[in-house]
């Protein structure tokens, strides 16, 4: 086969017993409450309503060992939500897992074709 712009994509997702752990949604959702500050900020930026943005974090937070984020009650400071260092890890984790996939899905394609 001779069609050299060809290309696999694809879309990782990371699934315990209980659902989706990580997925590129799910990362750029923890990405943003980094930036923002907020799950409702977050929320907002992404067009997503609060009450999915937070059944989301819960969900990740409940299957990881540790939270990926944390929430604190508004008081004298304010509130705010604040991604924590396993939130860190966990997207740094998943962009080199989904980077070395598409790297294996392109070797792959391009061992193929040669083959075909």
């Amino acid at each position: 086969m001779d069609i050299p712009s060809l290309r696999v994509k694809s879309r990782l997702w990371l699934v315990g017993q209980s659902g989706t752990f990580l997925g590129e949604g799910r990362i750029d959702l923890l990405e943003e409450v980094g930036r923002q500050g907020s799950i409702s900020g977050a929320a907002q930026a992404m067009n997503m309503s609060y009450l999915k943005a937070w059944k989301l974090i819960n969900a990740m937070n409940e299957m990881a060992d540790k939270p990926l984020v944390h929430r604190s009650t508004g008081g004298k400071g304010g509130g705010g939500t604040k991604l924590t260092r396993e939130g860190q890890e966990a997207i740094a984790f998943f962009k080199e897992l989904n980077t070395r996939c598409q790297d294996f899905l392109d070797r792959e394609l391009e061992q193929m074709m040669q083959e075909y």
